[in-house]
């Protein structure tokens, strides 16, 4: 079996550099658009709704094209930047007031005015929208935000009700993405398969599940510098057809979704010479992790989660399920940012059933544990049924648990963890922006991200407001070591893998080393074909 050299790739943190041709010439980005074709890329990442107040999850690929937020990425920063607006700033010492002054002459694309009063509306509606029932949206991300206020056309202020030196790397996020308030009501999701936004593109049509076309938006203001004029993203369900339509070039590029045995064939094979096909590999910050409900009685029990973080062995699922394509992982901040430990190694030690039976046994506990957990079908490749079964494979072996497997689409998948459904559950995370606290602060507290309330006060009462005070996001470090100790010690969490992030495409395609922003959204605008090679 080929497996991958774990530690031979690029570490320029979240972003791709490592290029690795695979036949053919070099991919070395050229300037200009080259050939004026659309280009095509595929993924398994398919959009759940196209109102951003309903969605804080892949999603975000699509938005960050088509909706305009009022800050953004360059590339190859981790520091937003403005787009829709001119300039924002803290105004007081205390960061607890941010202020935006918009950009002039601003449009969605129905020729409606993009204005201090669309702004407020587009945030306060993402709160409203959450309070009306839509818990699956970015509402989570807005927790320290009091209110907005206006003043003219031009200006927004954004009230905090706590010190929030993050906040600028929300506005950076499509969560804030900025929607028409004449067209995207106030207190529910726009409903249909249309998008009015300011964004680099237009929606030009979008079936559900199967494409999205993106064209050049021609009134489109910001910072973005569009190298092609047009995107079509066909989304897969099966990574396989995914594969052969990049090999039979109905696609360009494939963004999300290989699977660890095409990835690893893709890199030893070449893809088939003829193809002129390119795999480029760099280190990401995609986690995987188990999710304990403690709304079920097995799952609320330490010793159950504590026995079975002692249980898992990651260097198995890296190596025998991923071929070596992601790294085992020990908290939940990623190698790569800022405060990454590894407590989980540290408390548990290497895999052990003698010492799990003993924490069973301590607490009273008669083996085998039953518990039931639960994975998507459809979000993050097919690769995770197999994760799923190993782990299954690992607890039944010890003797210890007795582990029912269950499954369903993403969008069951999301409503049922979120209505708290599930014991037990396997989570992705791609960072909505670069920075350890979107590691921590949306799992914890009686509202988070997960549907599964985590009262941990030390976290949501002293570490985190303690970090956001500090403008120097490099000096966090403490505070998020001993968040990701609480945790670890906890395991209502337990992290299982860091992955890489792998893209093929053609070898004409251009661009892509500059196309991923800090959290591995693709910015599309930097695509483009060579003029020649």
């Amino acid at each position: 079996m080929h497996v991958f050299n774990r530690t031979r790739s690029s570490r320029i943190a979240t972003a791709l550099a490592a290029v690795l041709p695979l036949a053919g010439c070099g991919l070395v980005s050229e300037s200009g658009s080259g050939d004026e074709r659309t280009i095509v890329v595929g993924t398994t990442s398919a959009p759940s709704v196209l109102d951003p107040a309903g969605a804080w999850d892949g999603s975000w690929e699509l938005y960050r094209n088509v909706y305009q937020t009022l800050l953004y990425y360059p590339s190859g920063s981790t520091s937003p930047q403005p787009d829709a607006a001119e300039k924002c700033e803290f105004t007081d010492t205390s960061s607890r007031t941010y202020r935006c002054t918009l950009k002039e002459g601003l449009k969605f694309s129905n020729g409606n005015a993009l204005d201090a009063k669309a702004v407020k509306a587009s945030i306060d509606r993402i709160m409203t929208v959450a309070e009306n029932g839509v818990k699956t949206g970015p509402a989570g991300l807005l927790g320290s935000l009091d209110k907005v206020t206006t003043s003219g056309d031009l200006t927004v202020t954004f009230h905090l009700n706590k010190a929030d030196t993050t906040f600028p790397f929300v506005l950076g996020s499509p969560a804030t993405s900025l929607v028409d308030p004449e067209q995207y009501p106030a207190d529910s999701l726009r409903e249909g398969n249309s998008i009015i936004g300011s964004g680099p593109y237009l929606l030009e049509s979008y079936e559900k599940g199967a494409k999205s076309v993106l064209v050049k938006n021609p009134g489109y203001k910001g910072a973005a510098d569009l190298e092609n004029n047009g995107v079509t993203i066909r989304y897969f369900t099966d990574s396989t057809k995914m594969v052969s339509a990049l090999e039979d070039k109905d696609i360009d590029l494939i963004l999300r979704g290989l699977t660890a045995e095409e990835i690893v064939e893709l890199d030893s094979k070449g893809a088939k010479t003829e193809k002129k096909l390119a795999l480029i590999e760099g280190t990401g910050a995609e986690i995987r992790y188990l999710v304990f409900n403690p709304k079920d009685a097995r799952a609320n029990n330490p010793a159950v989660r504590k026995s079975v973080a002692q249980i898992i062995d990651r260097d198995v699922i890296a190596r025998e399920v991923y071929q070596g394509t992601v790294e085992p992982l020990y908290s939940m901040v990623p190698a790569g940012v800022a405060g990454h430990t590894t407590d989980f190694f540290d408390i548990f030690g290497d895999p052990d059933t003698q010492k799990a039976a003993e924490i069973l046994s301590d607490a009273g506990i008669t083996a085998p544990v039953k518990l039931t957990l639960w994975y998507t079908t459809d979000r993050y490749g097919s690769s995770m049924a197999t994760e799923f079964k190993e782990i299954k494979r690992q607890l039944d072996a010890s003797g210890l648990f007795k582990i029912t497997l269950k499954s369903s689409p993403w969008a069951d998948y999301q409503q049922s963890y979120q209505k708290g459904r599930f014991p037990v559950f396997g989570r992705g995370w791609f960072p909505d922006f670069p920075d350890p606290d979107n590691f921590i602060a949306p799992f914890v507290g009686e509202q988070n991200a997960l549907g599964t309330p985590y009262d941990v006060p030390e976290i949501t009462d002293t570490l985190l407001p303690t970090s956001r005070k500090e403008a120097d996001r490099g000096a966090v470090t403490k505070q998020f070591a001993r968040a990701q100790e609480i945790i670890a010690e906890d395991a209502r969490l337990i992290p299982i893998w860091q992955g890489k992030q792998y893209i093929a495409a053609s070898q004409d395609i251009a661009g892509i080393e500059n196309s991923l922003d800090p959290s591995t959204i693709m910015q599309m605008w930097h695509l483009h074909r060579k003029t020649s090679w």
